[in-house]
């Protein structure tokens, strides 16, 4: 999810999730709880605490405007504690409120961005969440990875964890770091997975591990979904070192990718726990191997 300069290419994408395809859906009775196997292997190097008392720009830079980011997408990201806020519970929350009727343009469609302030600061690691997502027309709640300010998009490159649009309950593993057009148009990977308990309460587990030497900027990453390896990408050459990237959670509103259709209005909520960076992924570095074999690599958009 980032500043599209083609909006055809990702309509053809949104059109192509929703007419289904062939990936098979994460089976819902055989899923593991939050703590993975080998997760206690590990060791979080960066764990915020969402408490009450903690503003969430204690670990987030709002990111705010209303210019359509790219993408012609009709929300206004603000700094406000009715969009983002901590529970009781520790969960990070996402609210995209929807007023059609409200006399204030730039109040109609409220939503948060939120920037972290960590990067991912290793050049290897794994990067966790569990996430429950809000599933509505018009509303497109993400996960993802940008190269930290100031960065070129898409040629620093951009990772994308989390997100589904439109009603759909599909994740879209991503990779990107080209336009969509001309000699960038193989330069983009994706894996659409069925989620169908995607806005269950428990939530779903979402990791992205990467390992990149340091030396020469070559590296491997792969995502994984409740402990399932669904894909996995060779660092692209030219891209920022992965230490530079930072977390980005949103929900965006409208727009190409959801091809324009608007949600009704209400409260549209996002909610992430166990947000975490640690040393080593899942099963660690030994299973981490096994799964880069063994997985496959995104196609092509």
């Amino acid at each position: 999810m980032g500043f599209r300069d083609s909006f055809k290419e990702l309509q053809n994408k949104a059109q192509q999730a929703m007419n289904g395809g062939n990936a098979p859906p994460i089976p819902w009775g055989s899923k593991p709880g939050s703590n993975v196997a080998g997760a206690a292997q590990a060791t979080p190097y960066w764990q915020p605490q969402c408490a009450p008392h903690v503003p969430v720009s204690e670990h987030f830079k709002h990111e705010q405007g209303n210019w359509g980011w790219g993408n012609n997408e009709a929300q206004n990201y603000v700094d406000d504690q009715a969009n983002s806020f901590h529970t009781p519970d520790g969960a990070l929350i996402v609210h995209a409120i929807i007023q059609h009727g409200h006399p204030q343009d730039d109040r109609k469609f409220t939503s948060a961005r939120l920037s972290s302030h960590q990067t991912l600061a290793r050049c290897r690691g794994s990067l966790s969440a569990r996430v429950t997502a809000p599933v509505a027309a018009g509303i497109w709640p993400a996960f993802w990875l940008l190269p930290a300010d100031p960065f070129q998009w898409p040629n620093d490159g951009e990772m994308d964890i989390f997100e589904a649009w439109n009603g759909d309950k599909t994740n879209h593993t991503c990779m990107h770091w080209g336009h969509f057009n001309g000699e960038d148009h193989d330069k983009h990977r994706v894996v659409e997975t069925p989620i169908p308990h995607i806005d269950s309460p428990h939530g779903i587990r979402f990791d992205f591990a990467w390992d990149e030497d340091e030396g020469n900027g070559n590296g491997r990453m792969v995502w994984y979904i409740d402990g399932k390896p669904v894909m996995k990408a060779s660092k692209p050459p030219g891209t920022r070192p992965m230490k530079d990237f930072r977390i980005l959670i949103n929900i965006a509103v409208g727009g190409n990718v959801c091809q324009g259709t608007m949600p009704h209005d209400g409260t549209y909520e996002f909610v992430i726990r166990d947000l975490a960076m640690w040393d080593a992924p899942p099963g660690g570095w030994d299973k981490f191997s096994k799964d880069w074999r063994n997985t496959k690599e995104g196609h092509g958009m």
